[in-house]
């Protein structure tokens, strides 16, 4: 997916995303003395305030009317824009989930990290609400159809671990008018290390028109 920013730009925007995901875990899952805390919470302090006497970013501007190309072949890699909160590349919060398609469902492989933990060794059900959110998104990348979402269900089976591999397949189920009914499933490994569903989901989205996309969002 093209991005309107230059090349370099956005590749180092991919790379400060990366630097900033993988200092949250680290500040979480380590120990720290207060001195170094301090010293690191003014570093990023003043990072932050330099970073902000920059123009501001209007992205319905910059991608008024989203991305709704050619949809990506079978076992492709899915793509949407850099700052996608869950899945983009430079997200600050991203969960470094690799999105493919597998004919016509959406799978993301990922593992979660220390700053995803809930209850102690399980993520946050938050966050894998968020996750499958983000990964029936890209149903619509196949579809080639704008959309928002409806309702999101989640059933939570077993806590989810974090530290592991996990895969996120989600499917298209039927479509009824605008309504598009969606399923899903979070799948790894046991302790006894046997394939488990964690959690299941089911989505409704609602299609919408292509000339609408965005168009709240514009100033």
């Amino acid at each position: 997916m093209n991005s309107p920013l230059p090349p370099d730009v956005a590749e180092a925007r991919i790379r400060v995303g990366e630097a900033i995901r993988s200092l949250g875990h680290a500040v979480v899952g380590h120990h720290m003395s207060a001195t170094d805390l301090d010293a690191l919470a003014g570093l990023l302090t003043a990072q932050a305030a330099a970073v902000r006497t920059g123009e501001q970013r209007v992205r319905s501007l910059e991608r008024p009317s989203g991305d709704w190309g050619p949809a990506p072949a079978d076992g492709e890699e899915m793509f949407s824009f850099d700052e996608r909160p869950i899945s983009g590349r430079a997200a600050p919060y991203g969960l470094d989930v690799h999105i493919v398609r597998d004919g016509d469902e959406v799978v993301g492989h990922l593992t979660l990290d220390s700053a995803h933990e809930g209850a102690p060794g399980r993520s946050h059900g938050g966050i894998v609400s968020a996750l499958f959110d983000d990964v029936y998104g890209f149903i619509l990348t196949i579809l080639g159809q704008p959309g928002f979402t409806g309702t999101l269900t989640i059933r939570y089976e077993q806590g989810v671990p974090i530290h592991q591999p996990l895969e996120c397949r989600v499917r298209l189920d039927r479509r009824d008018g605008r309504k598009l009914l969606m399923s899903g499933e979070l799948t790894g490994l046991d302790a006894l290390g046997n394939s488990t569903v964690f959690t299941r989901s089911t989505a409704i989205f609602i299609a919408i028109d292509e000339s609408a996309f965005g168009a709240s969002a514009r100033p």
